[in-house]
């Protein structure tokens, strides 16, 4: 069994990890960046090693120097999480090469994936239905052109190396084509040093369905299920939940079973997420196979009771799967709301800063995974998520409503959030009803950019308290009373600095 595991990570994932390997008695490891000596995941680790300065590419994305730490450590494996180095195929040989543990696939089935049209021809020869495309690698912009022609309007043009939302445009007509490409390109050497794209046919009113998906070194494949992830915004998730509402136990069935077939067409071990698209009549399409722990694992955790990074660890330390399709089971329904550091209302800029205060939601079938704390201050060289809100409940209303009141309860101060973004997506009908599929932000976009009452009402306040203090402090009289009434809001002075607020 492995004793001592390095997390090539950081943030709430890093955290994450370090919490079953305590229960499992392992010991653990940090690396940390100089943005991130502060950091949580370094105070919880049983031991901690800087890596280098704060952007990614001199530190966390350095195979080198992890591979130095998990040396001077003694680690005997390395947990990579997600993002990062977790889906590099040369790092997973490099850390074999040495002696050590990669708690993931092997390099080869990360390398099948990871690459778009390899990918998609698999899955073709191993009877997952894909969507309509390309498959070769397509370098040439006239060549991209005719491609686009030939499978007709509309299309997406994806990077082949690519993942995350970057390098993907959507293209309905001809005129769009040409800087699309271009952009697509562009996008796609920056993030992954490869500018080939290919192409597919862009399914209408789409879902974004995945199947967590778990695999041991003697054969044995399983999934647990589905979960839906159409709440997206630029591509990039927001809300995950499941069971999705639109699956049947048949659809979930064939499904689940295609994903097996997915996972053993690439000899696949350990965790791992195959993505579908499934279009309003139910058929459904191949997408891509995240070669790791998903951000939104969580959720698949708390309706089947399986801890996922255990069962990595296990299955890395050559065990054999305790699990088999039939112990697994759906209970209840779990939703997941990604919180950031950013502003809904400025185009999602990030928000970077100190959080002044923070009170996180507690309560019966409420789970937070994060990393920040007072007095921390998030930095700009990473993914803006600092936290990740989950929910169970018996049944879907149940969720939905608890997250709700959990949102509510849910306070950061000092930079801007997510959090009352995320309170008008759980208020909206289509929502409640399960009614939506990845365009469900735009189609939603007067509803979810409008101003949030509750949260003005309570500016309003804070700036009434100041105010009232500020006139006392100069010795201005209120009208010779001690009340002064505000909108729907009366407001008294009771004792020094204690104001009481009725309706």
């Amino acid at each position: 069994m492995i004793k001592k595991i390095l997390i090539a990570n950081r943030g709430e994932i890093a955290v994450r990890i370090i919490r079953s390997c305590r229960e499992m008695e392992i010991r653990t490891v940090a690396v940390f960046s100089d943005a991130d000596r502060k950091s949580l995941h370094v105070r919880y680790a049983d031991e901690a090693i800087h890596i280098g300065p704060s952007p990614s590419t001199e530190s966390y994305l350095v195979k080198e120097k992890i591979i130095e730490a998990a040396k001077i450590s003694g680690a005997d494996a390395i947990h990579p999480g997600y993002g990062f180095l977790s889906e590099n195929a040369e790092f997973a040989d490099l850390v074999r090469r040495e002696g050590l543990i990669f708690i993931g696939p092997p390099a080869e089935s990360i390398r099948l994936m990871g690459d778009k049209i390899s990918a998609r021809n698999i899955m073709i020869q191993a009877g997952v239905p894909v969507v309509p495309g390309t498959q070769e690698k397509i370098t040439d912009t006239e060549e991209a052109l005719k491609v686009i022609r030939g499978i007709g309007y509309p299309v997406m043009i994806k990077a082949s190396a690519g993942g995350g939302g970057k390098g993907m445009r959507l293209v309905f007509k001809e005129s769009e084509s040409l800087s699309a490409i271009n952009s697509a390109k562009s996008e796609a050497k920056a993030s992954f040093g490869d500018d080939s794209v290919y192409i597919e046919k862009y399914i209408s009113s789409p879902h974004h369905i995945e199947f967590q998906v778990l695999a041991d070194k003697y054969g044995n494949v399983i999934h647990l299920c589905e979960r839906e992830c159409s709440v997206q915004r630029r591509h990039q998730k927001i809300v995950e939940e499941t069971p999705s509402p639109i699956m049947t136990e048949e659809l979930r069935k064939e499904m689940g079973e295609k994903a097996i077939a997915a996972a053993r067409s690439v000899k696949y071990e350990g965790a791992g997420t195959v993505e579908f698209l499934v279009d309003d009549k139910l058929n459904y399409y191949f997408l891509e196979m995240n070669t790791r722990l998903q951000v939104e694992h969580p959720v698949t955790e708390l309706v089947t009771g399986v801890d996922l990074v255990k069962e990595q660890i296990k299955i890395a330390s050559g065990e054999k799967m305790t699990y088999s399709q039939s112990d697994i089971v759906q209970d209840g329904h779990a939703i997941e709301c990604r919180i950031y550091a950013e502003d809904p209302d400025n185009n999602f800029m990030p928000s970077p800063g100190l959080i002044k205060k923070i009170t996180e939601p507690m309560g019966f079938g409420v789970r937070t995974d994060g990393y920040v704390f007072e007095g921390y201050e998030i930095p700009i060289h990473y993914d803006p998520m600092i936290s990740k809100l989950i929910t169970w409940g018996k049944t879907r209303d149940e969720a939905i409503t608890r997250m709700l009141r959990s949102l509510k309860e849910y306070y950061i101060m000092g930079i801007k959030t997510s959090i009352d973004f995320l309170k008008k997506i759980m208020e909206i009908p289509d929502f409640i009803n399960g009614k939506y599929d990845t365009h469900f932000i735009e189609h939603h976009y007067d509803s979810l950019f409008r101003p949030c009452d509750e949260c003005e009402e309570i500016e309003d306040l804070a700036m009434i308290v100041a105010y009232m203090e500020h006139l006392e402090k100069e010795g201005v009289k209120k009208n010779g009373s001690s009340h002064l009434h505000f909108s729907n809001w009366k407001i008294q002075k009771r004792n020094n600095n204690m104001y009481l607020f009725k309706r």
